[in-house]
């Protein structure tokens, strides 16, 4: 019981040190001077755009979200992500028996984030009681890359436009890159490759450390829900579950949890293929032929390719933040060596959370 004990007190001293480290790293590096680590052409759109355009320039860019420009007010107000377009199905699903392209194509991006604050998912009221947006989040090109991270976590983004503002009062305003968690993993696992050896922390397994969610083991009292689903669950249930559980990633599993594919948000443009979106019943299609639409358009991107990513219980926590920094990797699934069961799912929020100690 003592040994116990000990070991407990050690792995927590290893993991302060660590987090100590990597915080003060994060806190003393100013975000600009990783601007070759994050520099992409940034695509964004006007407000006044349709829906059905911006659905089609998400799909046809492979792109999880845009931001988004006001014209008349000059500057950023927001993000379009894939979110909104699952709020958009939904919505139009419960309205009609399928989902017509013209209902799309009345709806220009800024009446539907005028439309999207009447629903009852996260709303915000102003001092009259009225519905209010959310504002845009981001950041600044002279921020530090953990205030960054803590911007990303503390309001469940997957991006913040880093915005550099000149003019009065900031009048002019220029998206210089998108900065995401798996940009920052990537400066933090560049910083540390040569020192891992001297922090144990990084040696030992996940399944050793709290981090990521796990599927409660049999018998397990407050075990927090895990979702999967069947691939023959339907498409309806699928996005229900993503909204509902506010999770980005859904493993697919056969009858014996054993990995099949992953269904995430970003997925959902697939339907802009063929205008898939306009054919549809979304309680008709099932997961699987969904996937189908996706895989079509990029073959590239089967089981074997970026859709499943993978790491074992054994595996070290310094392995499974390399994954991670990988460009387009957001999650690993846990799986059971051989029989490939799905064990529990890291993704790259969680790893900040572990390592900022939020």
């Amino acid at each position: 019981m003592m040994l116990l004990c000990v070991r407990k007190v050690l792995h927590n001293t290893q993991r302060l040190i660590y987090s100590f480290l990597v915080i003060v790293y994060l806190h003393s590096c100013p975000h600009i001077q990783y601007t070759s680590s994050f520099l992409t052409q940034v695509t964004a759109l006007d407000v006044n755009l349709a829906v059905k355009q911006a659905f089609h320039v998400l799909y046809e860019q492979g792109l999880p979200m845009v931001p988004l420009w006001d014209d008349f007010k000059g500057r950023f107000v927001g993000v379009l992500s894939a979110l909104d377009f699952i709020l958009i199905l939904r919505e139009l699903g419960t309205n009609g028996s399928n989902l017509t392209e013209e209902e799309l194509e009345t709806h220009t991006i800024s009446a539907w984030k005028v439309g999207k604050l009447q629903l009852n998912l996260k709303r915000q009221m102003d001092g009259n009681g009225r519905p209010c947006p959310r504002p845009l989040v981001q950041a600044g090109p002279y921020d530090s890359l953990k205030e960054v991270a803590l911007k990303i976590l503390q309001n469940k983004v997957a991006t913040v436009p880093i915005i550099h503002s000149t003019g009065p009062a900031g009048s002019c305003q220029e998206i210089l890159y998108l900065a995401s968690l798996s940009d920052i993993l990537k400066c933090i696992c560049r910083h540390f490759k040569h020192s891992s050896s001297s922090l144990p922390i990084l040696q030992q397994p996940v399944s050793s450390i709290q981090l990521g969610t796990w599927v409660p083991r049999i018998g397990e009292a407050n075990g927090r829900p895990f979702a999967m689903l069947r691939p023959t669950a339907s498409l309806g249930s699928a996005l229900a579950l993503l909204v509902q559980a506010d999770v980005s990633s859904i493993p697919i599993v056969d009858d014996n949890d054993s990995l099949l594919d992953i269904y995430s948000r970003s997925d959902i443009t697939a339907l802009a293929k063929d205008k898939a979106y306009a054919q549809i019943h979304l309680d008709e299609m099932n997961i699987h032929q969904a996937l189908q639409l996706g895989q079509d358009a990029n073959p590239s991107l089967g089981f074997n390719g970026q859709r499943c990513q993978m790491c074992l219980r054994s595996d070290p926590l310094h392995k499974v933040m390399e994954r991670l920094a990988n460009p387009g990797v957001r999650r690993l699934v846990i799986v059971e060596a051989g029989s490939k069961r799905v064990e529990g799912i890291i993704s790259l929020s969680d790893v900040f959370r572990f390592l900022l100690g939020v």
